[in-house]
């Protein structure tokens, strides 16, 4: 296969590789990650000496690596175990995503794949590809993506009883049991963490901005700046997230992006930011109107139409649904607005040249390349059908939520999916199918579970 760097994959050259090692000569080993459809970054730790070829070929790996559940367990259902051998796919190197993992003890870098039938075709279940397809669908309409991605999260640890709890601040060794939203303190307490973040980002080429305390103990966010190369922003999300780990880990704490690790506190989301360049390279959504120009408004439109049948990327898991709760920073019903926190759509303020959707659904726990794929191809739904979004609404957005109009539970989000003509267009059948096939048995094993809630409840009343 001879696709070029230049191309949607955004694959790297031999060049970039003998680059990077000039660079780095003690460099041992180098982890290589393959993101699936769930966002777990699976793969391989190759040495040094492999690169020549993984660079010049590629890297035959099972492609089942594509069809595992959240557990990392085979699911045949997708087509891609025995019913073809467990056979191999090839993984091919990131462009731009050769760097150090500074926070690995031994010498390692880290790489991202993107998969490859053996013929050159894109793996089918490979996410990545799924948001490049996306951004040509804009591209052949004149749309370049502009994109940034806000990831909150919680840094956590183990109490003597084993539960999770905030982290205590490495400086004070206290834990806050308060909110202390947008607190510097907290931030000061975290700093020998938060430094060595920043070191690893810089390392890994990623352009890190604001740091901020969020609205729960122990929970933080960090922003990535937004990219005229939507491949490459999501491909720093994904990057930013190992590195959150990867560091936390390092001064003995859990980096935790679910989206409700506790009832009572506030959840993750992630944030994504979009707009859309003309042909012209100006910002097509940019309008002295706080709501911006009428393509970002049929976006918004298109957003509006199709929020529903994107809640299961949105909302991948069955934790995910713990987060949608009125007054509580995340979204409840397909909404817009203009500089309003309590909509799912928000059009921030700032200068007419900034004009964007901030799309405010997904939690942190879901998949970036495909929750970009998701907003982008719903963007250009709305775009291509003139869709045009109603009024924004303006004040408390949950009082004005209309009940009903997203699916809350999991299995109501994948029975929607499964009926959905967008998703299988913005997703690909083939994809849509594989990740089916993935969530609907997550859901079972899920729901077969027996709790302790379960023996709380009806072990003495049932």
């Amino acid at each position: 296969m001879t696709e070029s760097s230049t191309t949607p994959a955004r694959l790297g050259q031999p060049e970039e590789m003998r680059e990077f090692l000039a660079r780095n000569p003690d460099i041992e080993a180098v982890q290589l990650v393959i993101t699936d459809l769930n966002g777990v970054g699976r793969g391989k730790n190759v040495a040094r000496e492999e690169l020549d070829a993984l660079y010049g070929s590629g890297r035959n790996v099972a492609g089942s690596i594509l069809g595992l559940d959240v557990t990392g367990e085979d699911v045949e259902g997708t087509g891609l175990v025995w019913s073809v051998g467990d056979a191999d796919q090839c993984c091919r190197p990131v462009a731009g995503t050769l760097a150090r993992a500074s926070w690995l003890s031994r010498p390692t870098a880290q790489l991202l794949g993107t998969m490859f039938e053996l013929d050159g075709r894109p793996a089918k279940a490979d996410p990545r590809h799924v948001l490049a397809r996306a951004v040509g669908r804009l591209q052949e309409r004149g749309y370049t993506p502009v994109v940034a991605v806000e990831l909150e999260f919680y840094l956590l640890e183990r109490d003597a009883d084993g539960r999770m709890r905030p982290a205590r601040g490495l400086v004070s060794g206290r834990r806050s049991e308060r909110i202390e939203a947008y607190g510097l303190g907290r931030l000061d307490d975290m700093a020998p963490l938060f430094d060595d973040l920043y070191a690893a980002a810089h390392a890994l080429g990623l352009p890190v901005r604001t740091l901020m305390s969020e609205y729960a103990p122990g929970q933080f966010e960090i922003t990535l700046e937004h990219r005229a190369d939507a491949l490459r922003a999501v491909d720093e999300a994904i990057m930013f997230k190992r590195a959150v780990r990867g560091v936390a880990a390092k001064h003995g704490k859990v980096a935790c992006f679910m989206a409700k690790p506790f009832a009572e506190l506030a959840g993750a989301g992630m944030h994504l930011h979009a707009s859309l360049a003309g042909r012209d390279g100006r910002n097509a959504c940019a309008d002295d109107a706080p709501a911006g120009s009428a393509v970002l408004r049929h976006a918004i439109g298109g957003l509006r139409a199709t929020l529903a049948d994107g809640m299961a990327v949105f909302a991948p898991h069955a934790n995910s649904y713990r987060r949608f709760r009125a007054m509580s920073y995340a979204p409840v019903a397909p909404t817009w607005g203009v500089n309003n926190r309590s909509v799912s759509l928000r059009v921030p303020a700032g200068p007419p040249s900034s004009r964007h959707v901030e799309h405010r659904v997904a939690g942190a726990d879901a998949n970036p390349y495909l929750v970009a794929a998701t907003v982008l191809a719903g963007m250009a739904h709305g775009i291509e059908r003139g869709i045009d979004p109603g009024p924004p609404v303006e004040g408390n957005g949950y009082e004005q939520a209309p009940a009903g109009e997203l699916p809350t539970q999991w299995h109501a989000a994948l029975e929607r999916a499964a009926r959905s003509e967008f998703l299988a267009e913005a997703l690909g059948r083939e994809f849509l199918n594989v990740y089916l096939a993935v969530k609907q048995r997550e859901c079972e094993k899920f729901g077969a579970l027996v709790t302790d809630r379960d023996y709380e409840w009806y072990l003495d009343t049932a």
